[in-house]
């Protein structure tokens, strides 16, 4: 069987860096329909497991909040263990009948490990602790890339500046920015 193709997420930024001992994940308020936006403010990114992880979501709303649901439920089961969770979540959406429509990406993140994820079975762990996704997603990362080589600005600034280059960038993205920061382990 061939392996399906994810589609392109263009609805959203979700941006989440590591920097000083902090984590900041953040995403843009804008939720389109086709080419219409239909709300401005919404928030993307939550904070799971009694504030111990971050998550963030791109792709099609009902979706996204079906997987988080899902996904807080395995880190539950795994007792926070974020590497495990994320393996089982990833598992499970690749092989459930129903599951494995949900048109969404999720950027999880705990004090020590960040994780992308998708239907696909990609449970991505970046080489550099900078995770993007959604259509404003490249954009974000090349201004936090270039935030982190050439600033002294913490994670949050970071991410609330390279979603701001994001939001002027990409028409699916607004400036309506919600961010959500932990401590990060020594």
């Amino acid at each position: 069987m061939a392996k399906r193709r994810f589609p392109a997420i263009k609805s959203t930024t979700i941006l989440g860096i590591r920097r000083d001992g902090k984590v900041a994940l953040g995403g843009d308020g804008q939720v389109t329909f086709g080419e219409t936006v239909v709300k401005g403010k919404a928030a993307k990114v939550r904070t799971l497991y009694d504030g111990a992880v971050l998550a963030g979501f791109a792709g099609a709303a009902a979706d996204s909040f079906s997987l988080i649901e899902r996904f807080e439920g395995k880190l539950e089961e795994h007792q926070g263990n974020l590497a495990r969770a994320c393996a089982e979540l990833v598992r499970e959406w690749r092989t459930d009948k129903y599951l494995r429509r949900l048109e969404a990406l999720l950027a999880v993140m705990d004090a020590k490990n960040t994780y992308l994820l998708s239907g696909d079975g990609d449970m991505i762990q970046p080489d550099d602790d900078i995770v993007a996704l959604g259509s404003g997603g490249p954009y974000a990362l090349a201004a936090a890339r270039a935030y982190l080589d050439g600033s002294n600005m913490g994670a949050k600034s970071i991410v609330e500046r390279s979603l701001q280059i994001a939001s002027d960038i990409c028409i699916f993205t607004n400036s309506h920015i919600t961010i959500e920061e932990l401590a990060a382990a020594k």
